[in-house]
């Protein structure tokens, strides 16, 4: 790796390595370091995986509970004047932890976002697994490409970042929410994900990924310099929110479109702002993912499932099928096929000697109509 992978390694992580021989480290899988020597990165996996649990079990707990404080039985002079014995025994014990999730439903969000699968996706979505350093064993068996091998990766850089930072838990925090990203992973469709979907947008669109760039700055100074490209605005002059600036983040989706840049108090609430900043702009020139975007070439034979890819991204509901079957005068069957789309209060049929086709072709006449319309 060359002095421009690792600093864009560590803009897309959020974090800046003091000791950049632990970043080299985190990628060099064993195979590697057998052939070359050195150390690789199979111990930082195991103190990386230890801390995924532990900020994924923070930031479940404090996103998702809360804990009561003091009450006033607190104050002897107070407690008979203001609970009776019968409040006094359904008033919630002093500084427990109220949780909105059961510990079945806690345990289920946290398998989601340590599982494999999803440590993977985040080293793709991150751009960074081309960087891994492996033997020529594992480089002609494609290893790099396994899911539990970009897991490894994933861990082993959190166990890098910990050494690093000497176990300092804000910038582990941080990190790890950068590199995550749970709100994306468990998002359940209640607010928008900008993130994500400018991610898909710039996937979709350009071939690449975003690029982000982090900065610790007083908000005077991240909020009133001028800036040469499209910035996020207060909502007012006197909008006290930007005094609780700590971070700004910069996004790169390509040299035709201007930087962006956003604010926060983290450094995922400063993605996510600049993230929305890129969104409203994109949008604004029409620049968009339109529904027609989706899908490379419509046809028939492809149609049921390009369907599906549509409903799943959120533009409508799964598609239905009904099925009629009747038989012409030599007595062959006639199959009839009903698609529908709950949203769009409409339906399309077609005809076939064949349940399949008829299925096809009903479902490419829908196909039609949502891209057209």
């Amino acid at each position: 790796m060359e002095q421009n992978d690792l600093n864009f390694i560590q803009s897309q992580i959020g974090y800046t390595f003091n000791n950049l021989d632990l970043l080299w480290q985190a990628f060099t899988r064993r195979s590697y370091s057998e052939e070359n020597g050195g150390e690789n990165n199979e111990v930082l996996e195991f103190i990386g995986d230890k801390i995924l649990d532990l900020f994924v079990v923070k930031h479940l707990i404090l996103q998702n509970s809360n804990a009561v404080g003091l009450s006033k039985k607190h104050d002897p002079k107070l407690r008979n004047t203001w609970f009776s014995e019968l409040e006094k025994k359904t008033f919630p014990e002093e500084n427990v932890l109220v949780s909105n999730y059961s510990e079945a439903e806690l345990t289920d969000m946290k398998k989601l976002l340590v599982q494999k699968k999803t440590l993977a996706n985040r080293i793709d979505e991150l751009g960074i697994g081309y960087f891994l350093l492996m033997g020529s064993g594992d480089i002609q068996q494609n290893i790099g490409q396994e899911n539990s091998v970009k897991e490894d990766l994933f861990e082993a850089i959190l166990g890098a970042i910990a050494i690093d930072c000497n176990w300092d838990m804000e910038k582990l925090q941080n990190a790890a929410e950068i590199m995550l990203a749970p709100e994306s992973v468990l998002a359940d469709g209640d607010a928008e994900d900008y993130p994500t979907m400018i991610q898909e947008w710039s996937y979709n669109k350009l071939g690449d990924i975003p690029l982000y760039h982090f900065d610790e700055k007083d908000y005077q100074i991240t909020w009133y310099t001028q800036f040469d490209g499209i910035s996020q605005q207060p909502k007012s002059l006197d909008d006290r929110e930007i005094h609780k600036t700590k971070w700004h983040c910069l996004l790169k989706l390509s040299d035709d479109l201007p930087i962006f840049r956003g604010f926060g108090q983290t450094q995922a609430e400063a993605r996510r702002n600049v993230c929305k900043v890129a969104y409203d702009h994109l949008c604004k020139k029409g620049l968009w993912l339109s529904i027609r975007d989706e899908i490379e070439d419509p046809n028939k034979e492809d149609s049921i499932n390009q369907l599906e890819i549509l409903a799943r991204r959120g533009y409508f509901s799964i598609p239905t099928y009904k099925f009629e079957q009747t038989y012409d005068k030599d007595g062959n069957p006639i199959w009839k096929s009903i698609c529908h789309i709950e949203e769009e209060h409409k339906s399309f049929s077609a005809k076939s000697s064949s349940k399949k086709d008829a299925k096809k072709s009903a479902a490419f006449k829908m196909l039609q109509y949502v891209l057209e319309n």
